[in-house]
């Protein structure tokens, strides 16, 4: 893996709120694009809108850190395939994570979480010790 592989990565990690946010759209009749975050509050009731809403809340939480991470290890000059990667792994859990969150199962969802993070945080550490 290149560290285009990990550059890649961060595309998709960009991308996949809209994924999720898509989801919540298709997910009741009567999507009213000009008050968006009106028509989702009045899905209440529709768990499955919400949970995908929260899916793309989320995912737009997790980038940031996420792409910091990743250009932070490549400056610190980090070995590439290490980047790459614990950058498929935040990806290939995130999918999950958002996956997990529409189907309503809470433990997974969050152990998905956590290895996302676990990835972040392993990107950022590996960035300071090689900047040292």
């Amino acid at each position: 893996m290149t560290l285009a592989t990990a550059y890649g990565c961060i595309l998709i990690a960009a991308l996949l709120p809209y994924v999720w946010v898509a989801v919540a759209k298709t997910g009741a009749p009567g999507y009213n694009n000009r008050n968006p975050r009106a028509w989702i509050a009045k899905q209440a009731g529709n768990y499955r809108v919400q949970r995908a809403n929260a899916a793309h809340l989320n995912a737009f939480e997790a980038f940031a850190p996420f792409a910091a991470g990743v250009l932070m290890a490549q400056a610190a000059g980090v070995d590439h395939a290490r980047i790459a990667m614990l950058a498929v792994a935040f990806v290939v859990v995130r999918v999950a994570h958002g996956a997990l969150y529409l189907a309503d199962v809470q433990l997974a969802r969050s152990l998905a979480w956590m290895a996302g993070y676990a990835c972040v945080v392993a990107l950022m550490v590996l960035a300071a010790l090689a900047a040292s």
